[in-house]
């Protein structure tokens, strides 16, 4: 049950990692797409999303087999200033 939780948690986090420039990509596809429609600008922007996710894909998993997902999104997400004693 441990090690399924584990698994869930670090898939999660995979997941996470992927979505960041899958994120970014999607936004600069939008501000490419939408000032003006047309057939050869989606394409591009399909083409943007695309190279977002594979990226998105490539970091996640390096990261995954270097340190773990998990490790690294609760490196980035610490506080060092909740560390500190309160006089």
């Amino acid at each position: 049950m441990q090690k399924l939780f584990h698994t869930v948690m670090e898939g999660i986090a995979w997941l996470l990692i992927v979505a960041s420039p899958l994120l970014v990509s999607a936004f600069v596809a939008g501000m490419i797409y939408l000032p003006e429609p047309s057939t050869t600008r989606l394409v591009i922007a399909c083409l943007i999303i695309f190279l977002g996710l594979v990226i998105g894909i490539v970091w996640a998993t390096k990261i995954s087999k270097k340190r773990g997902a998990q490790k690294f999104l609760a490196r980035t997400m610490h506080t060092p200033e909740s560390d500190k004693k309160v006089k």
